[in-house]
């Protein structure tokens, strides 16, 4: 299979097939187009592979999992670039314009109405029909960024922390690959069963570890207010140097504002992300004489080869060293 076929009738005239990136103005000619690319899909059987497009390597992850031998991805943000700006590359434009099936986090991680990914989806004439927001039924939470009069309420973009919002993530790419390929829905359902199964697992581990740890050790620091999400479904008491990457990382105003919550809050360790400048939270730590345990994942998972390579290795190293790190002072 490739693009949705977009077909534009003409009554009594011959329907004239175009394949590629052709994006149509005509609802009437676009829901005909989705329809007869499924009934072809059903017909045919297995027919070709979906080519799908994820926006950041987490959710390219989620996809192969669910899709496995029925889909080829084609990520766009690689694991070390921001995900929040990008600017895509010509193969990226290819990919998407090519594409059956994009697949997008929401919650502003890639921008909103006008980012980089729906401006992308604009440039290459792409039909928002075949774009899925994969935190689709999540309920957003807001950090506030800037200081004095430029405060202002942002979305958290990173709920996919939490283990929970991963399983309705999972749900919601299992779903739109359904609708995409029907014919092989059994397919579909049961690879994310065994996957939604794991995720389940890891939720329990998160309940059981964190219950496990002293209620007044269950202080939880980082550099960016990314765990948001997952601190407050666990009952983490969340502190931070800075509430979003967009915004100044780092600022003397920031690290004096985490001392103040080090002093009144003890924590027994602090961490640090994967993708984030180390040297705040460096201060931070020689400023209080509060170590820094070790490195967390937050905006991607890990690089192929290491330890967080794949989303439920990245929630479970998570869990463990944030445990680790917790109950270290027992």
């Amino acid at each position: 299979m490739r693009k949705i076929i977009k077909l534009m009738a003409v009554v009594s005239m011959t329907l004239i097939v175009l394949a590629g990136c052709g994006s149509g103005n005509n609802e009437t000619t676009k829901d005909s187009a989705s329809k007869s690319s499924k009934a072809n899909t059903e017909a045919t059987g297995e027919g070709d592979k979906i080519l799908a497009v994820t926006s950041f390597t987490l959710l390219e992850d989620i996809v192969k999992e669910i899709g496995k031998d029925r889909v080829d991805v084609h990520n766009l943000v690689p694991t070390g670039t921001d995900p929040h700006e990008y600017e895509p590359l010509p193969e990226d434009i290819k990919a998407a314009t090519d594409a059956d099936v994009l697949f997008y986090n929401g919650l502003n991680l890639e921008g909103g109405e006008n980012g980089w990914f729906a401006k992308m989806m604009e440039s290459v004439g792409q039909d928002w029909d075949n774009a899925f927001e994969l935190t689709k039924g999540v309920e957003p939470m807001y950090v506030t960024s800037g200081s004095g009069d430029k405060k202002a309420e942002e979305i958290n973009p990173h709920a996919f922390l939490d283990p929970i919002v991963g399983i309705q993530m999972t749900e919601n790419v299992r779903d739109a690959l359904v609708e995409i390929d029907p014919a092989n829905k059994k397919h579909y359902k049961e690879n994310a069963e065994k996957y939604l199964d794991q995720l389940r697992e890891i939720d329990e581990q998160y309940k059981t570890k964190i219950n496990e740890i002293p209620e007044e050790d269950r202080v939880f620091i980082t550099s960016e207010q990314a765990y948001q999400y997952m601190t407050k479904r666990y009952g983490l008491k969340e502190g931070f140097i800075w509430a979003i990457d967009t915004e100044e990382n780092g600022s003397p105003e920031q690290i004096t504002s985490l001392l103040k919550f080090i002093e009144k809050h003890d924590p027994p360790v602090l961490f640090v992300e994967t993708n984030v400048d180390p040297r705040p939270m460096e201060t931070v730590s020689k400023e209080s004489g509060v170590e820094i345990y070790g490195e967390l994942y937050s905006d991607e998972i890990g690089k192929p080869g290491e330890e967080g390579d794949t989303y439920v290795k990245y929630l479970q190293y998570n869990m463990d060293k944030i445990y680790e790190g917790l109950t270290s002072k027992k």
